[in-house]
């Protein structure tokens, strides 16, 4: 295998993978957000690890594959060695997970808390705000109407029933 057919056939898994990540991604999106990333996570890792085929070359090649084709056709040894890259990116990537989900829990607490003290206020607002049928029988009937609440001109003059 030359080096260009080497970086089309990455190229070719790259894409294909994300298409897949793009189809898991969307057959998760009606979960729970906090089962629901955790198994975008796994299988982003799952996907996108890779592991070393041939360590005089340099050669890599997608975890998941070796770890199947050496199962499947019990040719080669990489399968323990491609299981444990898989199982060593999962445990980082799910530990980073946390660490990233334990610092955004308290700040959407706070931001949760925030938000329902200003529907609060909002509503309680709009409570002492007077209606319009409120306004009309509290107006007196010789009021200039040229002139609102705050002494402002209106740009309308409006007809008298």
């Amino acid at each position: 295998m030359t080096e260009n057919d080497y970086l089309l056939a990455w190229a070719a898994y790259g894409v294909a993978a994300l298409g897949c990540l793009l189809v898991w991604f969307r057959l998760t999106g009606w979960m729970w957000r906090w089962l629901r990333e955790p198994l975008r996570l796994l299988v982003a890792v799952l996907l996108l690890t890779p592991t070393i085929v041939d360590p005089a070359k340099d050669m890599f090649a997608p975890a998941v594959a070796i770890t199947a084709l050496d199962v499947l056709f019990k040719v080669g040894n990489n399968a323990w060695k491609a299981t444990l890259d898989l199982t060593m990116y999962s445990i980082i990537a799910l530990t980073l997970y946390l660490v990233y989900a334990s610092i955004r829990w308290p700040i959407e607490n706070k931001l949760k808390a925030r938000r329902a003290e200003r529907e609060a206020a909002q509503q309680a607002e709009a409570e002492e705000e007077p209606t319009l049928r409120e306004i009309m029988r509290d107006s007196k009937p010789d009021a200039d109407t040229r002139y609102d609440q705050n002494g402002d001109r209106r740009l309308r003059i409006e007809p008298r029933l």
